[in-house]
């Protein structure tokens, strides 16, 4: 169990939400050295075949004043998605964007053969509750994964839930769910459009019936059964804001006991003089303890509470209460809980805590912090299952109860493990393994006979023999190491007229590891190489590589991924030209603010539901949660960094951008679509006379991009390597036309 609320990252995640096969059911230092000077500059993209007419923006004269600093804010309008003039903005570029990638010849072919690579029967990684097994399936274009029960491995599985029958057009999604210990009751979370706010529902999983319970506007919550599945405890917000537009505090714990109604729903926990605190709550496998996780934003930092849920009346009292570390819960056997932490140790080590003790904070190390860092850790079969981060790939090791090495999880290849699950006492483990040219598979590891078996491997319309994947390091502007990964067909040469399509994030501790994409098996398939770079920001390396691209240092991150396609130049394995560069979220400030300051060495960009306004990203939804990351810029200290690589900030009148894509969702509440409604107005108008295109792509039916159907993410990556494909000059004589 893991009590890290994941779910208030600033993070879609990257190409996972949208690219991946995953069936996982539920994220100022050297900025003016590589800035454009206020004069044009070249870009390397080719032009656009006619003048573009955009449509109209008004600029109105707002300025803010910012310690002295006057900052202007001209499409400040354009922060209300619903007022008549938004709209009519939003469908004028929908209409300019949707005519120009139409009109690639290509578009229709790289749908059809996206769609067709994309259809194949998938699994994710089963769990086991009262001696029955679940997992979701999808038999290959479903927009939504369906969630199956078997009373065996070998059983016929049969649907329990299955939300592509709730809309027609998928776009009711199911974000978490949590099936009581003894598997008769299972809670799910519904999202509409994307949105973060959620109804949790109750099913019977004998019958497959719901019960009449519904609890709504959960928000960044987990659910987590009472021992006797009496009820669960859920977090949300007092206020209920659909707009994105204001700014959520005071979470909170609640109890919902089944059979009543939600307004006789208990407040467990809550810190009225915390506002920006967040909640989660995890009941112990054994059920004696109510274990409440705090934290503050995406701070890698919590505290832990825990209620002994046996003794009627009983306080909270501390496990660790201060916000000096991570603390992730993994299990509780007898008196002590088993945790994953970094607290002395920044790539991490398993711990106990001895719940008899008399001392606050004090824990006894089980499995010592080694040179790679810990991604996640889980307390089953009575073992310690320990997964590595080593070079962005996994290492899965096997540790005693006493911190004793017992066994190496041999997996299949170079690659990830992008999920693992099994029980405290259940000798069995499932995990999934991934790669660039591999789709998930999941496998079984018999924790007593240390074997795993392979439990289901996907048949995919291509030759993963046909393609190859490389690790290369390059060094970043500082001379920090760095690795990525470049992945092309074998029989692709790698030359300056090479498309390549470049992606990153660097960000929120959050690794970015191989993962199967259908998309950039098609882009691959077509000619083109795809290259995944692994910036500082990110998990890799432990706590210091992530808070190297945090705050004042955030800089690194884009020396990082200017560094990465400067790199892949030098070698002759691509050109400016050819480059296109993609990243979501996070990644989507990443793009925007290295195309701002870099705008000759990419051909094209492809900024996804960015965050592009860095000095008023906290003012909305939840955006104020990732200042631990990103700073704020009503701080003194912060403002000046922020200001200099904040990309809507520094975009310059006259300058030749490169051909650009910006997608979001009409009402995103993560990250608010203002930031690219702002963005691309503001490159719209700004941009040379006779350069490349500025096009924006806005979803009126999705929001950040969690639960996204199947059938939107193919339309929408269809239109982005369509775009790429008229963006970077692609002739009738490149591979990519083969």
């Amino acid at each position: 169990m893991n009590l890290k609320p994941l779910y208030w990252l600033c993070c879609s995640t990257a190409l996972t939400a949208c690219m991946s096969d995953s069936t996982t059911t539920p994220s100022l230092s050297s900025a003016s050295a590589s800035s454009p000077s206020s004069s044009a500059s070249t870009s390397s993209a080719p032009a656009a075949e006619t003048p573009i007419a955009y449509p109209t923006a008004a600029r109105e004269n707002v300025v803010d004043d910012y310690f002295g600093t006057k900052v202007a804010d001209p499409y400040r309008w354009l922060e209300d998605p619903d007022a008549p003039a938004t709209r009519t903005w939003i469908e004028g570029e929908n209409k300019l964007t949707h005519s120009w990638i139409d009109a690639v010849p290509e578009r229709v072919a790289i749908e059809k053969r996206i769609t067709q690579l994309w259809n194949y029967e998938r699994f994710g990684v089963p769990f086991k509750k009262g001696g029955r097994y679940f997992f979701s399936k999808n038999d290959g274009l479903q927009n939504q994964n369906v969630m199956c029960v078997a009373d065996s491995l070998d059983a016929t599985p049969r649907v329990l839930l299955d939300p592509n029958v709730l809309r027609a057009d998928g776009t009711v999604a199911v974000t978490s769910m949590r099936v009581s210990k003894d598997g008769t009751l299972l809670a799910y979370e519904l999202s509409e459009g994307g949105s973060d706010w959620t109804t949790i529902h109750v099913r019977d999983v004998a019958t497959g019936k719901d019960h009449d319970d519904k609890v709504e506007w959960a928000k960044f919550s987990g659910i987590a059964w009472a021992p006797d599945a009496s009820g669960f405890y859920y977090s949300t917000y007092p206020t209920h804001d659909t707009s994105g537009n204001v700014a959520l505090k005071h979470h909170r714990v609640q109890f919902h006991a089944l059979g009543t109604p939600q307004s006789a729903d208990p407040v467990i926990y809550a810190r009225e003089d915390q506002p920006d605190w967040g909640f989660n709550a995890e009941v112990t496998d054994d059920g004696e303890l109510l274990v409440i996780s705090q934290s503050e934003g995406t701070a890698e930092k919590n505290r832990l509470f825990a209620r002994d849920l046996n003794v009627t009346g009983s306080e909270f009292r501390p496990i660790f209460d201060q916000f000096d570390a991570q603390y992730d819960l993994l299990g509780k056997k007898g008196s002590r809980l088993w945790l994953r932490t970094d607290n002395g140790a920044p790539n991490g080590r398993i711990v106990t805590v001895d719940l008899g003790r008399t001392k606050t904070n004090a824990f006894d190390e089980i499995v010592s912090e080694s040179k790679h860092a810990i991604e996640s850790a889980l307390f089953a079969g009575d073992h310690a299952i320990v997964t590595y981060l080593v070079d962005a790939q996994n290492q899965v090791e096997v540790f005693d109860l006493d911190g004793k090495p017992y066994d190496t999880i041999h997996l299949p290849g170079l690659g990830a493990v992008p999920g693992i699950d099994g029980e405290p006492t259940d000798p069995e483990v499932f995990f999934s393994f991934t790669s660039f040219t591999t789709p998930t598979e999941v496998w079984r590891y018999d924790v007593a006979h240390k074997k795993p078996t392979l439990w289901r491997a996907p048949k995919v319309d291509f030759d993963p023999h046909d393609y190859t994947s490389e690790q290369v390091f390059f060094e970043s502007k500082d001379k920090t190491r760095v690795p990525m990964f470049v992945s092309h067909k074998r029989d692709t040469k790698l030359t300056k007229e090479t498309p390549t399509f470049l992606y990153g994030y660097g960000g929120f501790n959050i690794p970015i590891k191989p993962s199967f994409s259908p998309a950039m098996l098609v882009w691959m398939e077509r000619g083109g190489s795809y290259v995944s770079v692994n910036l500082r920001g990110g998990a890799e390396y432990g706590r210091e590589w992530h808070e190297s691209g945090t705050l004042e240092r955030k800089q690194n991150v884009f020396d990082d991924f200017i560094a990465s396609a400067e790199y892949l130049i030098a070698k002759g394995w691509t050109s400016a030209p050819k480059l296109a560069i993609h990243g979501r979220s996070n990644g989507g400030l990443l793009v925007g603010a290295c195309m701002t300051q870099r705008p000759d060495l990419f051909g094209a960009a492809l900024p996804g539901v960015g965050v592009l306004d860095m000095l008023r990203y906290h003012r909305f939804t939840i955006g104020w949660a990732w200042a631990s990351d990103y700073g704020k810029s009503d701080d003194p200290k912060a403002f000046p960094y922020l200001y200099a690589y904040s990309p809507l900030h520094n975009v310059k009148d006259g300058t030749q951008y490169p051909a650009t894509l910006i997608t979001t969702g009409d009402h995103d509440d993560r990250v608010v679509p203002a930031h690219s409604f702002k963005f691309a107005a503001t490159l719209q108008h700004a941009q040379a006379k006779d350069a490349p295109p500025v096009l924006i792509r806005i979803e009126t039916r999705g929001g950040h991009g969690a639960g996204k159907p199947t059938s939107m993410q193919i339309e929408e990556l269809a239109d982005e390597l369509a775009f790429l494909t008229r963006a970077l000059g692609v002739s009738q004589h490149d591979p990519m036309h083969q």
